[in-house]
Parts: structure tokens; sequence; C-alpha cells
């Protein structure tokens, strides 16, 4: 595995629906890069989060989906998405803030 800076773990964070209405209970979507680890993820988000207390990390694997274009054949990009949930005294983080 390639040794990951923090500033490398974290891609983007995912603004779904679903992920929206999960932020009342301090849970936070990212996508991440798909060689991390949750202890990584962790640090990550502490690091690039003033004040953020992670107290649990929940992730998952995606395979890429089939596509097709005309006769040719081919897969999306596989990627890993983590749930991030903070602790209560935690602050929020300021990116998901105002959608």
């Amino acid at each position: 595995m390639a040794d990951l800076k923090f500033y490398d773990v974290i891609e983007r964070p995912v603004i779904t629906e679903n992920s929206m209405s999960v932020l009342d209970e301090k849970k936070y979507t990212f996508i991440v890069h798909p060689e991390a680890t949750k202890a990584q993820i962790k640090d990550a988000v502490e690091k690039m989060f003033e004040g953020a207390k992670v107290a649990s990390v929940n992730t998952m694997n995606y395979d890429g989906k089939p596509k097709r274009r005309g006769m040719f054949f081919g897969k999306t990009k596989k990627y890993k998405k983590a749930v991030v949930k903070l602790t209560a005294d935690s602050k929020d983080i300021e990116i998901f803030m105002g959608m």
C-alpha cells in the first residue's frame, strides 16, 4: 500500500439527500482513497477539520458499474465511501453547513 498523507485520504464529501438527513446524528459521508484504512480516515478527519473528534468510522467498497458506449464495454471507477460519526462534544464540520 502506498504511503498516504492525511490530505490524500479524503477525496470529496458526498452531498445526497440521504447523507444530509443523518447530519443531525453527527454523521458525515466522504468518498475516500480505496486503500485507506479506518484509522487513516479517522486521523485525516481530525487533522483536516479543527475541533472534530471521531467516534466511529464505517466504510463501504463499491465496484465499478458496467457501462457501454456503442459496441465498447467498460466499467466505471471503483470507489470507497466512509461514514464518519463524531462525538457529541465535537464541533460540526463546516463544509456541510448551509446546505
